[in-house]
């Protein structure tokens, strides 16, 4: 890995995957003061996503135990706005994509986070298959 981060090109299969998670766990624990227990990547063609377990800080459990989830998921969704530039760059450096779009969603019960990024074309290595209705749902089909 260089001082720029690793080469895209070198980053492939498992490597990104776990690349990726590590990134993320880490800029969620340098921000929050502890990252997830668990965190798993997933990438399907255009598609990343980060799916982060037990990750709330003991302030944020106090909270929701206190009756108040809502102003928790509210935070997070505010921190994840403040951080989608960050998270963002972080991905288009590490796959070679542009994100197009970043989705974050915080759970209250069970303990989820899930981070999602919308690539401009698939990452490479991770295909999908794509059914396409040629005819389109209006063509009879030929006429006898």
């Amino acid at each position: 890995m260089s001082v720029s981060g690793p080469d895209p090109e070198a980053l492939v299969g498992g490597r990104l995957l776990a690349e990726i998670t590590n990134r993320i766990v880490a800029l969620m624990r340098e921000h929050y003061g502890r990252g997830p227990i668990k965190a798993k990547t997933y990438v399907l063609d255009n598609l990343i996503v980060c799916v982060l377990s037990n990750g709330f800080t003991a302030i944020e459990r106090t909270m929701v135990e206190g009756g108040e989830p809502n102003r928790v998921l509210d935070m997070r969704r505010d921190f994840q706005r403040m951080m989608k530039e960050r998270y963002s760059s972080m991905i288009e450096q590490l796959t070679g994509r542009k994100v197009l779009a970043f989705l974050s969603q915080a759970h209250i019960e069970p303990d989820l986070t899930i981070e999602m990024f919308l690539m401009d074309g698939p990452v490479p290595g991770f295909g999908a298959l794509e059914l396409v209705d040629p005819a389109g749902p209006e063509d009879p089909g030929p006429a006898s």
